[in-house]
This record gives C-alpha cells, structure tokens and sequence, in this order.
C-alpha cells in the first residue's frame, strides 16, 4: 500500500502536483512512520510550494530515521537557505557532501551559503539570490527527488501554546498533560522551532514556526512537565520580539538590557510624557527641605541636626550630654565646659521643671 503511494507521489511530483504529492506522502508515512526517504520526499515537495518550516521538519526526522541519507541533508540545506538561515544549511550540506562527494549541488550550494554568510556578516544588502532548483530534468528524475509534508494535518492545534519573553530569552509553553518524554522532539534552528508530539494511538501534533527573531540552538533548552511542554530559546540578539513567529511588517530596534547599566548610567525609556531630569528634581527637593519653616519642636530639631551634622566630635558630645541631662532645656556645644559636670535642667520663665519617677 505504502509502495503504491509513494509511485503515485513521485508521478505528481514529475507532473508539478506538488500538493498532491505531499498528500499522497503524507499517507504512505501514515502506513510507514519510520522510512526516512518518505520524509525526504515530501520535504521536497514542500520546497516546492514555498513550506520551508514544514520542510526543515521533514528533513530533520529524515535524518533522525537515517543518519546517512545524502538527500535529507540536501533538502534541509536547501530549505534553511530559503529561511536565510545560512550557518544551519551550510552545516546540513557538509555533512552531506561528506556522504555524497561525487553529487555537485552540495558544492555550489555551500558556495552560495560562504557568499551569503559574508555578505550577512558584513551588514550588506543581499543581492536578489537565484532561485534554487533541487529537481532534475522530468525525463531523468530520480526517487532521489521526491516530496512530503508535516507529520500532521494543520486544521485546529490539538494543544494550545502560549510564550513570554525576557531580555535574554523566548520562553514557549505548550499546554499539553502527561505526555511521555520520548514521545517529544523539539529542534532549533537559527531561526526556526520545531516542536512534534507523537503519542501512540494518537494523531501526531507538530508545531512549526519561522521565529521573529534569531536564537542560539545550543544554547537553547526544553522541559517536559506534567501539564506543559517549556521551551527556552535563548536571544542571538537583545531585542523584544513583537510576537513569536516572523513577520516582515514590523521593524524593531534593539532594546537596553537594563541589568547591563551601571549605577552611574541612567537608561531613557520611550514615553509620550516629556522627559524629566531625576537629577535636578533631586536637587530641589534637597533645596525646598534646606529652606522649609518650621515651627516649634520640628523647628528645634530641624536645628539641632543642622549643626550635629556639621560639628566635630567635641561638640557632638557636648551636645548630647547637655540636651539629655538638662532633659531638653540646655543645649551646649562647648565640651570643656559641660564635660567635668552634670548639665542641670533650665527651664524657661514662668515654668517648673519635674523629675519623673520610674
């Protein structure tokens, strides 16, 4: 049955019914799961019909099926190089030219991936690239140039998924309960996520995003916990993503990682209220306090600060001890002369001054 499918898929694919060669692999992969070369295929087929994710995916099961499958790689190559994800291809068709050096693409590919790289590298325009045409001539194509889809029929997300972002990461939460581990796979590239739940007995779920920015598949990490799936995919750059998957039709500027400024940097933030300045509202305050009236005993001890604070070490205990001992009613900034004696109590005309018993 599988075999009948896959005959049918390559005659669309010769015929450029590439949807249709995608269906019919994808059924042949539905009576086969674990034949690499059906992967393959309809990876190619989904190059054709400009599904590039879907076809990183498919390539990358390809090759987790059979590491040693030249065309796998020849497919991922070609569709991260449509990603612009130069670096992930350019690995993807060295590994396979070292298992196919005699096929010629994998060298001129690899070519148009250092020229891109350096261009990217040097913040330069890239020029419009040439399309890149992995099929040969109708009349001598090979099963080497076949096509496949997604594991999974795209209609309504078996699981709902959700992220939130630091300055430093993207972390994605798929909401899906007591999932075995082996039966998550989840690959990073450049640019792209790819996350695929396969349970058996279950329809398989796949989650296939071109991200809105760069990351470090290295450097990236996921959890699997008994009611979600956590995905951290760490920044290549510090910049707030405006939603999770790319899109041309927003332009975002680099963001001040704030835990990155010093104590003496003050970072500025977009407002549509009038810049302040911090430092001479500060100033002010200090002023208004300096020159405030006050009356009575904050008027006293307003005083009492004033010059405590500016006073060497002599007065400060002359102060004190003369301010305690007279219980409030003396207040002596001369050491010699309250230092050798008790400061009796003065209080002002007309009043009586009390001991308190204890």
């Amino acid at each position: 049955m599988a075999s009948d499918l896959e005959a049918k898929a390559k005659e669309a694919f010769v015929e450029d019914h590439y949807e249709l060669a995608v269906d019919l692999l994808t059924q042949a992969i539905h009576h086969e799961p674990t034949k690499a070369e059906l992967y393959a295929d309809r990876a190619q087929a989904n190059i054709k019909l400009n599904n590039f994710t879907e076809a990183v995916a498919d390539a990358n099961k390809a090759i987790e099926l059979n590491p040693s499958l030249p065309k796998a790689y020849l497919r991922k190559g070609t569709a991260c190089m449509k990603l612009e994800e130069y670096q992930t291809a350019k690995a993807a068709l060295e590994m396979g030219a070292s298992l196919s050096p005699e096929n010629s693409r994998f060298a001129n590919l690899i070519k148009e991936c250092d020229k891109l790289i350096a261009e990217e590298s040097y913040s330069m325009p890239i020029q419009e690239k040439a399309t890149i045409e992995d099929v040969t001539p109708k009349d001598t194509q090979q099963q080497d140039d076949l096509p496949e889809k997604p594991t999974v029929a795209v209609t309504k997300p078996k699981y709902r998924h959700e992220f939130y972002q630091k300055p430093d990461q993207v972390v994605v939460t798929i909401f899906a309960k007591k999932i075995p581990k082996e039966c998550i796979t989840v690959d990073y590239g450049e640019q792209i996520l790819s996350v695929s739940i396969n349970v058996p007995g279950e329809d398989a779920y796949v989650f296939q995003s071109r991200l809105f920015g760069k990351i470090i598949p290295s450097s990236c990490r996921y959890e699997v916990l008994s009611t979600k799936i956590e995905i951290r995919l760490v920044k290549a750059e510090p910049i707030h993503w405006a939603s999770l998957e790319f899109t041309r039709d927003i332009t975002v500027a680099p963001r001040v990682n704030v835990s990155s400024v010093t104590g003496s940097q003050r970072p500025s933030y977009p407002s549509s209220k009038p810049a302040r300045d911090w430092d001479k509202i500060e100033a002010e305050v200090k002023k208004e306090e300096k020159d405030e009236k006050l009356d009575g005993d904050a008027a006293l001890n307003k005083f009492f600060r004033e010059i405590y604070q500016d006073a060497d070490e002599d007065t400060r205990r002359a102060m004190k001890k003369s301010f305690v001992e007279s219980n409030g009613t003396v207040l002596s900034t001369n050491w010699k002369e309250v230092g050798s004696k008790k400061v009796e109590g003065s209080p002002p005309d007309g009043m009586e001054l009390k001991k308190w018993e204890y």
